[in-house]
């Protein structure tokens, strides 16, 4: 039996959506086969001890490919017998794929989930990933958008293979139950909410959706915007909202992957008008709050930022617009709300079918096994 080591600084209990794209991984393994190494984290020990799998924590809070990190890796995969590596997320720690390959392990593959556009288009670091596509046996993308900016850093070598991410549809789904108790705690009552899911930063766009919640209100009255995360934009945050519309939006602070369903099935419309910044270094990989509100049955308004688009199906689940127009933003935010039958049913079917964690994880250790096909750059 061949047993996998993961690589990886993203990790529960630290939250994020590549977190639980490995997480999700990881308890796929087939027979628990599985060795993570991973960076510390506060309350780590308690969370790995709920694993069936060991979980070695590095002595850093941030892996980087250095000789220790490395060697660190080869003894692993050594005392634990792994014939194959995957690396979370390419960048930076796949650069350790030359010494891992001489240490034993005999297929390696690396995860890009957006960020790494940033190290395309750097100089110093898109040497990184020539490296990087040369020595893995396949390198996966998230969409079209981040594979056509990445694909040519990698190098004539690289192979590539498109891996999404899913969504649980046991965990996000409509619930009666959980829309009382959000609204009751949040004094949300039978107002229309818009929710928005997302760190706050200022490429996800919250702010954007408190400059259009003025006009919103005035085509749907009462609408309350509820906004999950946290971040280093909070403060700001606040402010534009007490300017803007005072009383109507509701910050609910970060939680959990798994606790945010509740607030999805509380809302009535999700909207993340995510913007790409920065000349393109920052911009969405591809946005799973919007298949997750989908598959609880709400439309979905996204930002046309990176791969965003990716997870939307114009006029069947929802709406893309330009995450800086406002009007564009608030008519479509009104329209969903006015009727947000539009979108529902279809969306999650469309999850349903397309988006599945199991299909995903068949698929990655497939790739792991050797046995699916990646394509040539």
């Amino acid at each position: 039996m061949s047993t996998t080591l993961i690589v990886t600084n993203d990790f529960p209990p630290r939250q994020g959506g590549i977190e639980t794209f490995v997480h999700e991984m990881a308890v796929r393994v087939p027979g628990n086969d599985v060795v993570v190494y991973t960076s510390a984290e506060p309350g780590a020990e308690a969370y790995d001890a709920t694993l069936p799998f060991p979980v070695v924590r590095d002595r850093s809070r941030m892996l980087l490919p250095t000789g220790r990190v490395t060697r660190r890796a080869v003894e692993l995969a050594r005392a634990h017998g792994c014939d194959r590596v995957w690396f979370g997320a390419a960048a930076p720690l796949a650069a350790m794929a030359p010494a891992l390959r001489r240490g034993g392990v005999r297929r390696l593959v690396a995860t890009t989930h957006g960020h790494e556009i940033w190290w395309a288009r750097t100089p110093g670091a898109r040497s990184l990933l020539r490296r990087i596509g040369a020595h893995c046996d396949v390198v996966t993308y998230l969409g079209e958008y981040t594979r056509r900016r990445i694909a040519p850093a990698l190098g004539p070598d690289a192979s590539l293979s498109r891996l999404v991410p899913g969504v649980d549809p046991s965990l996000f789904r409509p619930s009666p139950a959980a829309r009382r108790a959000v609204r009751a705690q949040f004094g949300l009552g039978d107002a229309p909410v818009v929710l928005c899911v997302a760190r706050l930063v200022p490429r996800k766009g919250q702010d954007a959706l408190i400059r259009a919640l003025p006009a919103i209100r005035r085509r749907v009255p009462g609408t309350a915007l509820l906004l999950v995360g946290q971040g280093p934009d909070e403060a700001r945050l606040r402010r534009l909202a007490e300017s803007h519309a005072p009383g109507a939006v509701v910050f609910a602070g970060g939680h959990r992957h798994a606790d945010t369903a509740p607030f999805y099935a509380a809302a009535d419309v999700f909207a993340m008008p995510c913007r790409t910044r920065r000349a393109g270094l920052e911009a969405e990989g591809l946005g799973i709050v919007f298949l997750e509100a989908s598959a609880t049955e709400l439309p979905v308004v996204a930002g046309d930022s990176g791969g965003a688009p990716d997870a939307v199906r114009p006029g069947r689940t929802g709406a893309v617009v330009d995450g800086r127009d406002l009007p564009a933003l608030a008519d479509a935010v009104a329209r969903f709300l006015e009727d947000p039958s539009r979108a529902g049913e279809f969306g999650r079917a469309w999850v349903q079918q397309q988006w599945s964690w199991d299909a995903t994880a068949d698929r990655l250790n497939a790739l792991l096994a050797g046995e699916a096909q990646p394509v040539r750059t």
